[in-house]
């Protein structure tokens, strides 16, 4: 699939505020089978500053400073990507519909497996398991949490099996409110209310497989929406999305889960970066300087490229 993405920010101030810094992760760090064909990225007002570094994680971040006193901040980002199913190896492993899952070594490693493997693990790189399998500051050690999730990980179960039953048990119990959160909430409060959004469930369920021994890590992007039968698709109406990744041993690397929507991570899913929880890959963070209150709007577009 390719697709072409708008992604546009706006800040309005109650009143003038002065030497604004931001950190923008707009632009998709590299990841397989996933190509970048073009990124741009306009700013109103023209930033002092832009500095563009990549990391720490997987993730391209842009840090920009505004000097002059502004009351209103426009961002838009634009791009095109191509993005491909997961290998015929990762699908036979998934048993997934793209290939028959066929013998007893088609699960992958056991829960047991990735245990030992991420323990000893020495790959200290961006994409090694080492750095998503502790607490982090947004995903915090949550004993509710690893209670709950402890039936999802027999120690002889496929880890591809134990996240399927923990990203669905999450998609069955939890409901979808937008109301009911915060980019600050922290899992254990959106678990105990089982209301939240995406980044609620992906924070969920990363927490839960940490606690057990599995490598999670938070991924920010976006999600391909298809308007209902007959239905134009709405321009702007679409969404970022978040999923959780499992690192599921050397054979098969990390794999998505998206706990929103009961469902591996597969075409319709665009990826931007990876961290160990939504603050290492928010879109925009930032502080500025006065006591004006700010209102943010932001306008989504995921267009599939026709032909």
């Amino acid at each position: 699939m390719i697709y072409d993405i708008r992604h546009l920010t706006t800040m309005t101030y109650a009143s003038p505020v002065r030497l604004a810094r931001f950190n923008l992760r707009l632009r998709p760090a590299p990841w397989p089978g996933q190509v970048l064909e073009g990124f741009t990225l306009a700013i109103d007002p023209v930033p002092w500053s832009i500095q563009d570094e990549t990391g720490p994680f997987i993730v391209n971040r842009s840090r920009l400073t505004i000097r002059r006193p502004l009351s209103r901040l426009r961002i838009e980002s634009r791009f095109r990507v191509e993005v491909s199913e997961p290998s015929l190896i990762a699908a036979m492993y998934l048993g997934d519909g793209a290939a028959p899952n066929t013998g007893p070594d088609m699960g992958g490693p056991t829960v047991a497996q990735i245990r030992e493997r991420a323990a000893r693990n020495r790959d200290l790189t961006a994409m090694g398991p080492a750095s998503y399998l502790y607490p982090s500051p947004m995903a915090p050690s949550t004993p509710a949490i690893a209670a709950w999730a402890a039936p999802f990980f027999p120690t002889q179960q496929s880890v591809l099996e134990a996240g399927r039953a923990l990203m669905r048990a999450i998609y069955q119990e939890f409901t979808y409110d937008g109301a009911a959160t915060t980019t600050r909430t922290l899992p254990e409060e959106a678990f105990q209310a089982r209301h939240g959004v995406c980044q609620d469930f992906a924070h969920v369920m990363i927490v839960a497989a940490r606690a057990h021994g599995i490598p999670a890590a938070y991924v920010s992007g976006y999600l391909r929406t298809i308007p209902p039968a007959g239905q134009p698709r709405l321009v702007g109406a679409d969404a970022t999305h978040a999923w959780a990744n499992l690192w599921c041993g050397d054979e098969l690397g990390w794999v998505g889960f998206d706990p929103t929507n009961d469902t591996l991570a597969r075409s319709d899913h665009i990826f931007t970066a990876m961290g160990r929880d939504y603050a290492d890959v928010a879109p925009l963070d930032g502080v500025f300087h006065g006591g004006a209150g700010q209102t943010m709007t932001v306008s989504v577009d995921v267009a599939p490229v026709e032909g």
